[in-house]
């Protein structure tokens, strides 16, 4: 309306500007008065235009305080409450948003002519999208591999799910010996062939059909038809807790020195002695087991010579001393499961392994599968980086815990020396998983003498990280900074430690750091090459750096903690040049050639977990 200017008479002022102003209050939202230089009074009228609601918002409500209810007279004053009043408005949005969410739903119901996988749609400046799930869901498939450890064929079809996210369970044969048969049976075949696909309890085939499936674009179809069918009694079931093998129905005839040995736990005066100034707890002398045999079980006094020598060739006891053979006379023995060292091996749960001793070959072609098992699943596709988490609760972590028992009284001497070599790289790596989960570490970081003096009961003796490094594997040398040789002159560990150290074990041995070669497992017939391999890999990561310019080649570490095994340093960069590239022999061969100075330098060794 703008504004207008009333003049009133001097002599009734009051009475003409109180009635102009109601009747502008009629018509009017605001006004505001104002005395001029002569006299007058200005009105202003201000029109106010009010913005309406949403019509399906809740209209605004005065607050309401709960301490003070509203007085029926109109002259009370209600206090002012703004924590009840924005929860009543929060409360009366959040209604009206779900009534009419619940409405358009409704109504794209009753219509149900909309073949859109997204209905989109807006609310007061609200943006919902509502996803409608396919009825075709793969949830109603299972998919089930049956596969091997190491197998080429497996890893290709195992990576081929993994990259197109399709959830599968894994029945590696080699690990649950039992479900061998069972694949027998659904193939039809007496000889297992892997790997073998069943999308439900349809058998698929191989990688060969699965590549077939891939190219003709039939694997989308093949799983969408399997699904619409749903599951049937015959899906493979998934691997479970169980024991290693099925044991079939025959009697198994127990050893008779097995039976022996029962009653000489029993009745033998096993206690402490005094013996060369020293007290020898936990034994017997040789006197009373040979008395005992003759007595209790009929033998004669030579049988019982040869059966106590036959417990000490079958590590059932031992001599406290030290003596190669069983003696009769005052020569203290004790049982393996009373040894000092006995409380301290991981693979010891109370009482020792009484069965006859499997050959050590197989023992680590087990052990060796299992591992290969474990990596394949809970390891990243490089080796580099290991989910101890996830092994910890595996199956497969559980069996191959359960099969370092039977390492316990093998005969190592059997071993030969590129057996020996494989079965204890293969048992170093193993054990030091088990380390990783067992002793753990302190903020992602390793305590290396934890790890070092981690050990197994093998052939009735301890074995430690450390002393299957510097005293097996690398023919008794001392350790880096070590003084000492991890075995003495006497130590019956010496006749299994391989003749001819191979520098190259360095590059095949794992510690479980982001320094360290990556973890791998080798097979007794190949481990030379597979070593050779191991150095090629490491070398062409980040196991050397040439820096032409400063003449300077940065080196790992390992290099300088084990030069003795390396030699100097002249010798060692020529060593090196064996096992890298063509473009840094390249590198080297030109730094050589000119007669000119080679600086070494050591790169710093990074001993977080490979996790």
């Amino acid at each position: 309306m703008g504004s207008e200017v009333l003049e009133q008479p001097q002599h009734n002022p009051k009475p003409t500007t109180n009635t102009n102003i109601n009747k502008l209050n009629e018509n009017t939202d605001t006004i505001s008065t104002e005395n001029n230089a002569n006299g007058n009074i200005t009105v202003t009228k201000k029109t106010l235009s009010l913005i309406q609601p949403h019509s399906l918002l809740p209209k605004p409500t005065p607050p309401i305080s709960n301490s003070h209810p509203q007085s029926p007279n109109a002259n009370d004053v209600v206090p002012l409450n703004f924590k009840t009043f924005f929860r009543q408005r929060s409360n009366d949005l959040t209604s009206a948003i779900t009534r009419t969410i619940s409405s358009i739903k409704n109504s794209i119901d009753d219509k149900n002519d909309q073949n859109d996988d997204v209905t989109e749609f807006k609310l007061s400046g609200l943006k919902v999208v509502v996803t409608v799930k396919n009825d075709a869901s793969l949830g109603k498939v299972r998919i089930t591999l049956f596969s091997k450890s190491n197998c080429r064929d497996c890893s290709a079809v195992r990576r081929f799910f993994r990259e197109r996210g399709l959830k599968f369970v894994e029945i590696n044969i080699d690990v649950y010996t039992e479900r061998e048969k069972e694949l027998n049976q659904r193939i039809g075949n007496s000889n297992s062939t892997v790997p073998m696909i069943l999308f439900n309890e349809k058998l698929i085939g191989g990688l060969v059909e699965l590549n077939a499936m891939r190219k003709n674009d039939e694997l989308e179809k093949k799983l969408i038809e399997i699904a619409n069918g749903g599951f049937s009694g015959d899906v493979p079931v998934a691997p479970e807790y169980g024991f290693d093998e099925v044991a079939e129905e025959k009697v198994v005839v127990e050893e008779e020195i097995v039976k022996v040995v029962r009653v000489l736990r029993q009745r033998l005066p096993i206690q402490d002695r005094l013996m060369k100034m020293k007290i020898v707890r936990n034994c017997f002398d040789g006197n009373e087991l040979v008395e005992l045999l003759v007595r209790n079980h009929g033998y004669v006094h030579d049988k019982a010579v040869e059966v106590g020598k036959q417990l000490c060739k079958k590590h059932f006891i031992h001599s406290v001393f030290g003596e190669n053979d069983f003696e009769e006379g005052n020569h203290f023995y004790r049982f393996l499961e009373h040894e000092p060292f006995i409380s301290k091996c991981f693979n010891f749960r109370g009482a020792t392994n009484d069965s006859e001793p499997k050959s050590a070959a197989a023992v680590c072609d087990r052990l060796t599968k299992i591992m290969y098992a474990i990596l394949e699943s809970y390891a990243s596709e490089d080796r580099r980086h290991v989910d101890y988490v996830a092994i910890s609760k595996s199956e497969e972590f559980r069996r191959y815990v359960n099969m370092t028992q039977d390492l316990q009284r093998v005969n190592l001497l059997e071993l030969s020396e590129n057996e020996t070599l494989a079965f204890f790289l293969n048992l170093h790596n193993a054990m030091v998983i088990h380390a990783m989960i067992r002793v753990g570490c302190q903020e992602g970081v390793i305590n290396r003498k934890s790890f070092s003096d981690f050990q197994y009961l093998i052939g009735g003796h301890p074995y430690s990280l450390s002393t299957i490094t510097n005293g097996i594997l690398r023919s008794n040398r001392r350790s880096p900074y070590s003084l000492v040789k991890p075995f003495g002159t006497k130590d019956r560990r010496l006749e299994v430690a391989v003749v001819k150290m191979n520098p190259l074990i360095h590059f095949g041995l794992c510690n479980g750091t982001k320094s360290s070669p990556k973890v791998r497992f080798f097979s007794p017939c190949r481990v030379a090459e597979e070593l050779r391999c191991a150095a090629r890999e490491f070398f062409e990561n980040d196991g050397i750096e040439v820096d032409l310019e400063k003449r300077t080649l940065h080196l790992t570490p390992i290099i300088k903690w084990y030069s003795a095994d390396f030699g100097n340093e002249r010798n060692i960069v020529k060593w090196i040049m064996n096992y890298l590239d063509a473009n840094k022999v390249g590198l080297l061969t030109h730094l050589l050639a000119d007669g000119g100075p080679v600086h070494i330098s050591y790169k710093n060794y990074d001993w977080s977990i490979n996790s």
